[in-house]
């Protein structure tokens, strides 16, 4: 090994590693981080890589004076926390769709099958870990990859160890997030309007009809509506935005001007009898109604379209990469005669002999939705090879832009693709073969996940001394344990949302996009329910949007898919983080101090999404649990909301709450880089 690459700990150093404190502190926080990017998923289609603020929590813990441990258990306790975010961000995407897939007036799930969900974060997780293991040091090592989050994460333990943590203000930022998220939530003591929105009528227009020779067609009066939501005052979502950027917050937002200020007008505008053609209560339904449904029905699948072609794009763009990785991945990689402590991992034999143990209760499953032995063999067949395969794929793509970066849904969506036409070319169709194409997908989603995060924490260990076959064990019980955890949070999401008036997942609260993406292509392949027309315009408009080279057309249709305060607030939180670039550039920040301002940045804004979505999950589980509880607003007050609140002053208080966010994303981030590094 260079120079350069010699480890923190050396290889024969031998010191306390898989202890039972660092597996149960990392289960803990995978639980908890978990259900925290669950809320998250689900409200904005996105995840937050849990890398960083693991790290930071875990040097925290093993600081208090009894629970002391050295920097390899913090590694250990950091690798098994990771497994919530990359375990839920695999649900999220995927297992929503049971839920949303309807095939002639018959539903798949109506609720959370919380034993089938359980063993498909199971074995999908697992087969993650078993995958990539034997990949480890091909990619890790051989491949010379960058790995920009994994050494990013590296540095920060390697610091905690001199005493600079952050961890106060991780913390902090997540205690603002809770008191925010309490003073907003419906469930809550609301204090301020999270969002305020409004319809506006267009003035009624009469458009002349002719033909190509200008001869009298008709006259047709016009009369839509445009509706408009301010961004939500969101911790969670402003952090997100503040992580990702101005520019991709930015593209993510022009998405939502499209779909709400563009096409959802326009379809209203063109189609001057819709209101009439639909009811409510015997009645039209009220603009704003109308507008919903117009967006829901007819603008989200046309989106659907978009993502496809985005998709398709992504892979397109990086096909030499994968082509790389595939080659790369395969390639057997160098070895040592007798390893060393940190090339050490688990036996070869005992990963095949693993992988072909968890492909029974797989098929088993396959079977239970497909109804079908030939179905469910040709699933498991195809869940193995491009389970395996993406996998491999996915942990060099995360080598090469990191775990924020990698592609996913693109390579889920390929998954799930191949999978509906080979169930419709061996017979399987209908709501059986949807929910087994939905499977396929979702085993396959949580494989790539669980793999990329665990190659990124390997190359964190391999720069620590971390010994690999202990991490990789790590990695497997914290997916065992999580994958029966992990349900609670979205059944409390979703059912709290039924409790509260909504539709629960699919529900403008809980919009899944990409859920909503796999279900609408299982649906409309297999169960033969395509909005075909939709998808063709959404897909023409992506064509278009590649020929002009506009900069990520799968975050355009995302932005389309979702609310626009939920949008607005992503790009709420870029402009902050443009403005807190250019105070730094103005300090003449540069080098270790630009370093410390941007560790700094991305610490607070995960810390806000912690509190925010950890609190949300709570209020949300506080409504599911007890009939008697409504709100704190309730419990406190004996009214469902404060008078003012509904009123302008809400909307003007929720001013104070934005600038709170503002001060803790800017000031904060600013102080520390001004600051020599010390113990924090």
């Amino acid at each position: 090994m260079k120079e350069a690459e010699k480890p923190y700990v050396p290889a024969d150093v031998s010191m306390a590693e898989l202890t039972i404190k660092a597996v149960v502190l990392g289960v803990v926080m995978a639980a908890v981080l978990g259900a925290a990017n669950a809320y998250l998923g689900f409200k904005a289609g996105q995840t937050v890589s849990a890398t960083f603020p693991a790290a930071v929590l875990a040097l925290a813990a093993f600081r208090l004076p009894f629970f002391r441990g050295t920097v390899l258990e913090q590694n250990i306790a950091r690798t098994a926390a990771t497994v919530g975010e990359g375990l839920v961000a695999g649900a999220i995407f995927t297992i929503p769709a049971f839920l949303l897939v309807s095939v002639n007036g018959q539903r798949l799930w109506t609720s959370f099958d919380y034993w089938q969900t359980s063993f498909i974060l199971l074995v999908g997780g697992v087969l993650g870990v078993l995958f990539i293991a034997p990949l480890r040091r091909t990619l890790a090592v051989d491949a010379g990859l960058p790995f920009p989050e994994s050494r990013a994460c590296a540095e920060i333990v390697k610091a905690g160890q001199q005493g600079e943590s952050g961890a106060r203000y991780v913390f902090g930022a997540m205690g603002l997030g809770m008191l925010l998220q309490v003073c907003k939530d419906s469930a809550g003591l609301r204090l301020f309007r999270e969002s305020v929105d409004f319809v506006r009528e267009l003035p009624a227009s009469v458009i002349h009809h002719f033909d190509s020779s200008r001869n009298a067609l008709g006259d047709v009066a016009h009369k839509g509506a445009i509706a408009f939501a301010t961004p939500s005052i969101s911790p969670a979502l402003t952090g997100v935005g503040y992580i990702i950027g101005f520019e991709l917050g930015a593209i993510n937002f022009a998405g939502g001007v499209l779909a709400w200020l563009v096409f959802i007008p326009l379809a209203y505008f063109v189609s001057p009898d819709l209101a009439q053609k639909l009811s409510v209560h015997g009645g039209p339904p009220p603009p704003g109604e109308v507008i919903y449904s117009i967006w829901y029905n007819e603008v989200r699948p046309i989106a659907v379209g978009a993502m496809l072609v985005g998709a398709c794009k992504t892979m397109w763009g990086m096909r030499a990469s994968i082509g790389s990785a595939f080659r790369g991945a395969l390639r057997r990689g160098s070895h040592e005669e007798r390893p060393s402590r940190i090339e050490h991992d688990l036996s070869a034999r005992g990963v095949l002999l693993a992988i072909v143990g968890l492909t029974v209760p797989m098929c088993w499953i396959y079977w239970r939705f497909s109804h079908s032995f030939a179905g469910a063999a040709v699933a498991t067949v195809v869940m193995l090879a491009l389970g395996f395969l993406f996998s491999a794929v996915g942990g060099y793509l995360v080598g090469l832009v990191g775990g924020s970066n990698q592609p996913v849904s693109g390579l889920t969506l390929s998954a799930l693709i191949v999978a509906a036409l080979l169930m419709v070319g061996f017979g399987v169709t209908g709501l059986q073969g949807v929910g087994a194409v939905l499977a396929v997908a979702a085993v396959v989603c949580c494989a790539i996940c669980i793999s990329g995060s665990l190659i990124q924490d390997l190359k964190v260990g391999q720069t620590l001394g971390g010994t690999p076959w202990k991490m990789e064990v790590a990695e497997i019980i914290a997916t065992v344990v999580t994958a029966f955890v992990l349900v609670f949070p979205m059944v409390i999401l979703h059912e709290s949302n039924i409790r509260q008036g909504g539709i629960g997942i699919g529900d403008r609260a809980l919009p899944a996009p990409q859920a909503g993406l796999m279900a609408q292509l299982a649906q409309g392949i297999v169960g033969g329910e395509m909005p075909w027309g939709l998808i063709l315009f959404g897909m023409a408009f992506a064509v278009a949007l590649i020929l002009i080279k506009a900069p990520s057309v799968m975050l355009i249709a995302v932005g389309m898919y979702l609310p626009l305060e939920t949008s607005g607030a992503i790009f709420l939180g870029g402009c902050i983080k443009k403005f807190a670039d250019w105070r730094a550039e103005r300090a003449g920040l540069a080098g270790p101090g630009r370093e410390r301002f941007e560790s700094m940045g991305a610490l607070v804004a995960s810390g806000l999404i912690a509190g925010e979505s950890l609190t949300g999950v709570v209020l949300a589980g506080m409504v599911l649990v007890s009939d008697r509880f409504r709100s704190l607003t309730h419990l406190v007050f004996g009214v469902d909301e404060l008078a003012w609140v509904a009123g302008p002053a809400g909307a003007w208080t929720s001013l104070l709450a934005l600038a709170a966010i503002v001060w803790v994303l800017v000031k904060i981030p600013l102080g520390h880089a001004r600051r020599q590094p010390s113990s924090s």
